[in-house]
């Protein structure tokens, strides 16, 4: 079977370009493998963007820091811990290359999710205890909490156009594992796909588009229906754009 290059960002040490380091967590790249993926991690060479998104079969934006605002017009939140300008600045135009080319897919992944609805013209919750107290024990420090979806008719559950016969009673039991502060407040353009029961937006993607899924959870922190199988999906549509 072929397996699709799929493009994985990288974070640097410490957030920081000046540490001369880039790192990327593992469990990215091992989970890519086991759903039939080529792994490709992807420095942060701007000007390369648009090669890397016609190289690769589809592109996973991953975790992280926190997104930057300031450019706009809204000033970081005294708790957040940004990401370095060169990342997102590079996350920015893979992400303007894979508008234009649509057919490509994309899986952002919590920070990944957010600078997707970001570039969207989305909007930030730069700080969830102050509007949701709860929120750190249920979503910081890898806590494992529900989501309820209110579209099933996406690729984040099945391949575009396949019948999707799922009743409530199906994801019982199915659980996602969190760790951030921030949240998409408003995903602009950008559908709404699923929520936490608390209401803090989980996935978000682009129905018109084969495979555009953001979640603010990590699939590759798990295994079910929204993790290691939400992973062969990506993987899935990125072998049959490659074929």
């Amino acid at each position: 079977m072929i397996r699709p290059v799929i493009g994985i960002t990288v974070d640097n040490v410490e957030s920081c370009i000046s540490s001369g380091k880039y790192e990327s967590n593992l469990a990215y790249s091992r989970m890519v493998a086991e759903a039939g993926g080529l792994p490709l991690l992807l420095p942060q060479e701007i000007e390369l963007a648009a090669h890397y998104v016609e190289l690769c079969d589809g592109v996973m934006l991953t975790g992280g820091d926190d997104a930057r605002t300031e450019s706009f017009g809204i000033p970081a939140h005294p708790q957040a811990r940004c990401i370095d300008p060169r990342r997102q600045a590079f996350e920015f135009a893979l992400l303007d290359a894979l508008a234009s080319r649509p057919q490509r897919p994309a899986l952002g992944v919590c920070l990944g999710m957010q600078l997707m609805a970001l570039h969207a013209g989305g909007r930030m919750n730069q700080h969830l205890p102050d509007t949701l107290p709860a929120a750190v024990e249920d979503h910081q420090h890898n806590q494992r909490h529900a989501v309820v979806l209110g579209i099933c008719e996406s690729a984040l559950l099945a391949a575009p156009g396949a019948t999707v016969n799922l009743v409530r009673a199906d994801l019982t039991g199915e659980t996602v594992v969190s760790s951030h502060h921030q949240a998409v407040e408003d995903a602009g353009p950008l559908r709404v796909i699923a929520t936490s029961p608390d209401g803090v937006i989980e996935a978000i993607d682009d129905p018109r588009r084969p495979f555009y899924v953001g979640v603010q959870w990590h699939p590759e922190r798990s295994e079910g229906v929204f993790n290691l199988d939400l992973i062969k999906r990506f993987v899935d549509a990125c072998r049959r754009t490659s074929s």
